[in-house]
């Protein structure tokens, strides 16, 4: 099935044709080894369709990926000319593909509306997508991702950027920077970006994301880049485009921590870090075009994502981890510190630790992690930097909160579901 984006379609480009309205809401689980629509699912400005795949053997709160189709395509397209769904059975995960109702059936990455948070358009959609399946589902909210093909890469792009605290991680195959694709005369094409002649700053391209979500200091999702030396749809310098962005959005050097070449005429390079999950992992294809992805390339997706394990990551057993908290507290507000120990004999991996505020608390920020919800029973989960606690190692991270006269720190803790020592 052919995955590229067809230049004598871009005519068609600025063609929007609405879909039939949405059927009777079904706001229940799907019916499990079968590509199934969904719709009702929530807000949708752009008239999107929704369909989702899950496994016979999915997992208990499993993770989610969002398998974004290129133009001229739609989501039965993805399910049919990607791997995701045979992954998907082998590992337990769920599969979401967004499929496009306009006429040039590419997603909206250009107009103002996709480009800022709840702006409007495709991202809407989409993020309401998400939110139905971790709803109906009981999806990882921690481990959701999303991959796509040239428009779709496209949109992966603006999703990590518009929603940093809905996605831990993305894929893109022959795309462009976020915002790279921006026009304000309603047209989907633009061609200085295409043509890999528009390039900015790692600051200017960085500050594009930045300024989608205005105010987020959390962490941002990991980027892993894929592009063919020999584009002539989206242009190789869109590459190294998408290279100087994600290492300023992650704050981290242009200079490859490590290079390699994982098959012939691959040359992978990984920024921040040297393993599997480093912030930003780049694959520079040699003479290969537009079309570059082939059978093969989901599973160093998924390993990239951290989903290619038979199970879940081994869990802390009782007693293997130890949480301290302190408290400085005034008349409305508070901050909280808390230093993680892993007391156990193997190392932690992935970390997320779970406590209860007392009545009245309110986290308006935080550090270290990202804090969800803001109230109740609150889940910290670790930066990109500080995943990894040896045995015997610490990590401290903490939180502001607003307080209605109760400034307790939290009384008890757990590692990834299991209770830890509260010192």
């Amino acid at each position: 099935m052919p995955l590229v984006l067809v230049a004598a379609l871009l005519p068609l480009l600025a063609a929007a044709v609405l879909a039939a309205p949405a059927a009777a809401a079904r706001d229940r689980a799907v019916p499990a080894a079968a590509l199934t629509e969904v719709t009702d699912f929530g807000a949708n400005p752009s008239n999107l369709r929704m369909y989702l795949y899950v496994p016979e053997s999915v997992r208990p709160n499993p993770a989610l990926v969002v398998a974004v189709h290129w133009c001229t395509g739609s989501g039965p397209d993805m399910y049919q000319g990607t791997e995701y769904d045979t992954l998907a059975d082998r590992y337990g995960f769920i599969v979401l593909y967004p499929s496009v109702t306009r006429s040039s059936k590419c997603f909206d990455v250009s107009s103002p509306q996709a480009l800022r948070r709840d702006g409007g358009s495709d991202p809407v959609g989409i993020r309401s997508m998400v939110d139905w399946v971790l709803r109906t589902h009981d999806a990882d909210r921690t481990r959701v991702f999303a991959t796509g093909i040239s428009s779709g890469a496209m949109m992966t792009n603006v999703l990590l950027g518009v929603y940093p605290d809905v996605f831990a991680a993305g894929a893109a195959f022959s795309g462009v920077p976020f915002g790279c694709f921006a026009t304000a005369d309603g047209s989907e094409w633009n061609s200085a970006c295409s043509g890999g002649t528009l390039t900015r700053s790692p600051k200017e391209w960085g500050d594009l994301v930045r300024g989608a979500y205005p105010g987020y200091s959390g962490p941002r999702p990991r980027m892993q880049i894929w592009h063919g030396t020999e584009d002539d749809v989206l242009r190789y310098p869109n590459f190294g485009e998408q290279i100087k962005q994600w290492t300023n959005v992650h704050g981290v050097s242009q200079t490859p921590a490590a290079t390699d070449t994982p098959q012939s005429g691959w040359t992978r390079t990984r920024y921040g870090g040297t393993g599997d999950r480093a912030p930003v992992e780049a694959v520079s294809l040699q003479g290969v075009g537009h079309n570059l992805y082939a059978h093969g390339m989901a599973s160093r997706v998924l390993t990239f994502f951290g989903l290619d394990a038979a199970g879940p990551a081994p869990q802390p057993q009782p007693g293997a981890c130890k949480v301290t908290a302190s408290v400085n507290a005034w008349s409305t507000g508070l901050t909280a510190s808390l230093t993680l120990t892993n007391t156990g004999t193997t190392a932690i991996d992935g970390w997320r630790l779970g406590f209860t505020l007392p009545a009245g608390q309110t986290v308006t920020g935080g550090w270290g992690a990202t804090y969800t919800p803001s109230s109740g029973t609150v889940t910290a989960v670790n930066a990109s930097y500080n995943g990894t606690v040896a045995p015997g190692a610490s990590v401290s991270i903490g939180y502001q909160a607003t307080h209605t006269g109760n400034s307790a720190g939290p009384a008890a803790f757990t590692l990834n579901g299991t209770a830890c020592a509260a010192g």
